[in-house]
């Protein structure tokens, strides 16, 4: 009985030494060595930032309100108090997502109560989401068309 626990014990061992090919964690490292040397020399030769939308002018802008809980979602209030959206309607899903990551940032900021957000849309066609309490802002490009529309309908 022994001669067999001792067996299954090397083959475990042999198991969970082939789990991670030595070559695949030699290449992550790598991978990393190389990343860390691409951003060094962007900041050592002071590079221009790449990728970055490009200022646009407000064209449109409204103060609202996200509040709610995970269960009951989360409803959109505007400068009055009105709710203008509710994330369970009309595929706004999307408004939770958004509620939870400034919720997070200004718990993280140390921020209380809830301060109204900026809901604005750019010359360029974008939407953004621009918390001035915590100096937080998304602009709403890459999301696809259903939870960009969540918010930008709210400026129609």
């Amino acid at each position: 009985m022994a001669h067999q626990t001792s067996s299954l014990a090397n083959q475990m061992k042999m198991r969970d030494r082939e789990m991670v090919p030595r070559v695949l964690v030699m290449a992550m490292f790598a991978l990393m060595v190389a990343s860390l040397a691409l951003v060094s020399f962007a900041v050592l030769t002071d590079q221009p930032l790449r990728g970055v939308p490009a200022d646009s002018p407000v064209v449109a802008e409204r103060a609202i309100t996200l509040e709610g809980t995970r269960n009951a979602g989360v409803r959109v209030l505007d400068a009055s108090g009105a709710e203008i959206a509710h994330s369970q309607m009309r595929r706004a899903g999307f408004i939770d997502v958004i509620w939870v990551a400034i919720s997070r940032e200004r718990k993280v900021q140390g921020i209380t109560g809830n301060p109204d957000l900026r809901l604005v849309r750019f010359a360029n066609g974008h939407t953004a989401i621009i918390d001035p309490a915590t100096d937080w802002s998304i602009e709403l490009i890459g999301y696809g068309k259903d939870n960009i529309a969540a918010f930008a309908r709210l400026l129609d």
